[in-house]
């Protein structure tokens, strides 16, 4: 079956005085072919084809779901809902701040998939099969050093598959479910323990206020920028950005 596209550009100008000016455009074709392939080789170009696309579609889900992208997100948010400052940072701020610590804690499994997989795949030196079963080592070490160990026998016992001898046996199937849940809790904890200081203001700064009398005001006004200013004096930032890059292993 062949699908032919033709699209028609005009363009009409208006000339100044009495002259008329007219310009002339080529009309670009473009050509769709879906033909019946012949040869095995065809069928499996299709195939690696049809595979390639399929990991584009799922190229956001695997950055959020096999990096560390998911346990920053969600840690990022809580300290912007305990400090109470409601849209400051902007999602755009956090979001991009994520994705490049992400960048940062992924590189070393990156670089190593890159040598081991990747560059040997593209010389000619190993087949593809071989270069994703090299791709995996990495990322399966990665992803089974932030796991916990009760997270993953949930999935084990969910699947209904033979118990694995060792770590290295978990199917990627198994283990990407598994780090997301671990990455959930561990996000969770921490948001929890960022909260503790910042709902202590809350809590003195409401008793002064009713010691005051004075309950029309809303907490949140006193209180925000004496959390603010916490935060500043003890580098917030540069400790939660140092503690998070410490708290994964590559």
């Amino acid at each position: 079956m062949k699908i032919k596209v033709i699209c028609l550009v005009s363009l009409f100008l208006l000339c100044a005085s009495s002259a008329a000016f007219a310009v002339t455009f080529p009309i670009p074709s473009l050509q769709l072919n879906v033909e019946t392939a012949k040869t095995p080789e065809e069928v499996a170009v299709v195939l690696e084809i049809i595979a390639l696309l399929t990991v584009l579609a799922l190229a956001p889900a695997i950055l959020i779901l096999m990096t560390p992208f998911t346990r920053l997100i969600v840690v990022f948010h809580f300290l912007r809902q305990a400090m109470g400052t409601q849209s400051s940072p902007p999602n755009q701020v956090i979001v991009g701040l994520a994705l490049f610590m992400t960048f940062f804690i992924i590189k070393p499994v990156g670089q190593e998939i890159y040598q081991q997989s990747l560059n040997p795949y593209l010389e000619r030196q190993i087949s593809f099969d071989d270069a994703f079963e090299q791709a995996q080592v990495p990322i399966r070490k990665f992803l089974l050093h932030n796991t916990r160990e009760n997270d993953l026998a949930l999935f084990v016992k969910g699947a209904d598959i033979k118990k694995p001898e060792t770590r290295n046996d978990v199917s990627l199937l198994v283990l990407i479910p598994a780090y997301v849940i671990s990455e959930l809790k561990t996000a969770f904890i921490i948001g929890f323990v960022l909260y503790i200081p910042f709902l202590v203001i809350d809590m003195v700064v409401a008793s002064v206020l009713l010691a005051m009398g004075m309950m029309m005001l809303p907490p949140i006004m006193i209180s925000l920028p004496f959390k603010l200013m916490l935060f500043v004096l003890v580098d917030g930032w540069h400790l939660i950005s140092g503690s998070l890059l410490k708290s994964f292993g590559v």
